[in-house]
């Protein structure tokens, strides 16, 4: 599977999910990220924008689609299955839904938006992941995974799991190493590593005299920087623009190359 090196994120979009997520693939994104958790996301206006783009000969298996499935704490109110149903079918239903949204018979990506332990994995984890399983095994899922997930717990899934995960999706702080720990271990057993909030969880690198200077000299923005960056460590990075500017400028890095001073000079960046 041919996998995009930029994912558009829709958290937080709300009414204007439709239209960003047009915009974002008229300016040439090919992997778009939700998940059915009505709290963060709206995903049925994701399947809005696909169903209106899907409408203008632009086709399904063009696109990358990833969702999630969201534990019951991860919800307020609006919780897209039977809170009192089992987990497995807590899944099932969660992942039906997302299809319906999405206006699609299959995901390329579905991940456990995160473990119900803080610490190890638990029984309920076991049971969802299970069932995640089993949606894989019928072939409407082409790659399983996990998110905000910790190094201990990764070792433990990729341990015991009969369908090992495929993807990591986390929250990277530049002052904790960029996520370092989880990075290496997905790179050393071939897990896709995905990372999120890169600008928003990092401010103040739009005033580090480090950064302004590399974004200076080789004519870069900011963010250019940071995504350019990410890429060369091994982090497939989600933007969540809702500026049309800002998504073409963030596609354009790979018109840059960063060296391996700048690109180690950034990795041990402090905030």
């Amino acid at each position: 599977m041919e996998i995009p090196s930029f994912i558009y994120g829709t958290a937080w979009k709300e009414d204007a999910t439709v239209d960003l997520v047009k915009k974002a693939i008229s300016s040439g994104f090919k992997a778009i990220d939700t998940a059915n958790q009505p709290r963060h996301y709206q995903e049925h206006l994701v399947g809005e924008a696909l169903q209106s783009i899907f409408g203008r000969g632009i086709k399904r298996e063009t696109l990358f689609l990833q969702t999630k499935f969201t534990p019951v704490d991860g919800h307020d109110q609006r919780i897209p299955y039977d809170r009192r149903a089992d987990l497995v079918t807590q899944v099932k239903q969660s992942f039906a839904s997302s299809l319906e949204h999405l206006h699609t018979d299959y995901v390329d990506s579905y991940l456990l938006h995160g473990p119900y332990s803080d610490y190890g994995l638990g029984k309920s984890d076991w049971e969802v992941w299970r069932a995640i399983e089993d949606i894989y095994r019928s072939g409407k899922i082409r790659m399983i995974g996990i998110s905000n997930v910790s190094r201990e717990q990764l070792e433990i899934l990729v341990a015991k799991a009969e369908i090992k995960p495929m993807v990591v999706q986390n929250r990277c702080f530049a002052n904790q190493g960029w996520d370092r720990e989880v990075r290496v271990y997905c790179f050393t057993h071939d897990i896709l590593y995905q990372g999120f909030s890169l600008l928003t969880a990092n401010a103040f690198l739009f005033q580090n005299s480090k950064v302004k200077k590399i974004a200076r000299q080789k004519g870069m923005t900011i963010a250019q920087v940071v995504f350019r960056f990410a890429l060369h460590v091994g982090i497939l990075p989600l933007t969540g623009t809702t500026d049309k500017q800002h998504m073409k400028e963030d596609l354009n890095i790979f018109d840059y190359e960063l060296t391996k001073e700048e690109v180690q000079e950034i990795e041990m960046i402090a905030g």
